[in-house]
């Protein structure tokens, strides 16, 4: 079963090409793929669960492959992938493209790659006697903030499901990664009061008190570069604050009365996120709260949180952390700065492993692709660790 040359078989490459050809980019309904993929999965004897968002446009999947008693790992990852929206690519992203030993589309990296080995080596587990079942978990809208893989936990937590571990197949270059950052997004929006810009004080200019708040989330962000909580095996060893997008204005002689901005608090595992934004309320309420009156009329700021997930705190002598290591033959696990769903299982009890084929740096971008190497090794990784986790110790040799 184990894959021993460099090349990933044949269905694990038709797989990932059916993946590829569904457009699940997050604004899309990703149903298409799920139901595919419940099909797939119950012919193999698998049982299948969906959790669907409000409009059930869109759902999550978990499966589980054998009978024998009790939980075993989770294989998760998520469906959805980015536009490609105003990027140049060379092939449609929406076709796996083979050129040399690269496999181009949207998702082959980020990460359908994953979910396409995961899918090709079910069959041979479900022809083995286990004594832990195998469990597949496939969310949606992990792009938008990790929003959809909520619900699949709730599920599990209501129904008594407790997978004792979890592997999430996020673009690692197939090293095991321990631990990432949190994060919380949030809109501000600034409501003015417009007037001809001739007489800028008989206004509340939007534009420019959102300005004064984004210069003081600039101090914020020398603190926390400064700040005494750092961890230097990430890159990036600091927690950081970072606006994102901003629109406001209508006219150039108009005053503007309108303006928002995004931003984002990217956090150390372990440092608590809610002061940030109860400093700018603060800032808020005692500073350019005189800025936001004129004539006895008042403008507004509001935060809207957009999205926040948890950061994954995990440590070497974790169970997932330890057997991919040791699997890997590597003598430690990295942490990262981007995010992904498994600080989300691990807050639900369920410890977890970063770990999966492509490179980071190929994910979102135009021309992305995975290498067959890459996912010849998946492969060979999955086989083992469920080899080791959750078949009878004669199986898979």
């Amino acid at each position: 079963m184990q894959q021993t040359s460099h090349q990933p078989s044949v269905e694990t490459l038709n797989l990932l090409k059916q993946l590829i050809a569904f457009n699940t980019v997050s604004r899309e309904s990703n149903l298409g793929l799920i139901e595919w993929t419940r099909d797939y999965l119950q012919k193999l004897g698998a049982q299948v669960r969906l959790t669907y968002d409000a409009s059930r446009k869109k759902a999550n999947l978990f499966a589980t492959c054998g009978d024998a008693p009790g939980y075993g790992t989770v294989f998760s990852g998520h469906t959805d992938v980015v536009p490609v929206d105003g990027q140049t690519w060379r092939t449609d992203p929406f076709v796996a493209t083979l050129v040399d030993d690269r496999l181009y589309g949207r998702g082959t990296c980020d990460m359908k790659g994953f979910i396409a080995v995961c899918l090709s080596r079910l069959p041979y587990f479900a022809d083995t006697t286990l004594k832990r079942p195998v469990h597949l978990a496939l969310s949606y809208d992990e792009e938008l903030g990790c929003l959809g893989v909520g619900g699949l936990l709730d599920d599990l937590t209501a129904h008594g499901i407790a997978p004792v571990a979890c592997v999430v197949g996020e673009p690692t270059s197939m090293q095991p990664v321990m631990a990432h950052k949190g994060k919380r997004a949030f809109r501000c929006c600034v409501q003015g009061i417009s007037a001809h810009s001739s007489s800028p004080l008989r206004g509340i200019n939007a534009v420019e008190i959102a300005a004064e708040l984004i210069v003081k989330m600039r101090e914020i962000a020398a603190r926390l570069r400064a700040s005494e909580s750092v961890d230097p095996a990430y890159d990036v060893p600091y927690s950081t604050l970072v606006t994102t997008v901003i629109q406001g204005g209508m006219a150039v002689n108009t005053v503007p009365e309108h303006c928002e901005f995004v931003f984002e608090h990217r956090f150390l595992p372990g440092d608590p996120p809610q002061w940030v934004i109860d400093e700018l309320n603060a800032y808020v309420d005692t500073v350019l709260a005189p800025q936001l009156e004129v004539d006895g009329a008042r403008g507004h700021v509001r935060f809207e949180p957009l999205s926040s997930y948890p950061g994954l705190a995990g440590k070497p002598d974790d169970a997932p952390v330890a057997r991919a290591m040791q699997i890997l033959g590597v003598e430690r696990a990295r942490k990262v700065g981007f995010g992904t769903e498994a600080g989300l299982f691990a807050a639900a009890g369920i410890p977890a492993v970063i770990c999966g084929p492509g490179d980071i740096a190929q994910a979102h971008k135009p021309d992305e692709y995975i290498t067959l190497d890459q996912l010849a090794r998946c492969e060979a990784f999955i086989d083992r660790y469920v080899a080791a986790t959750c078949m009878e110790a004669t199986a898979c040799r």
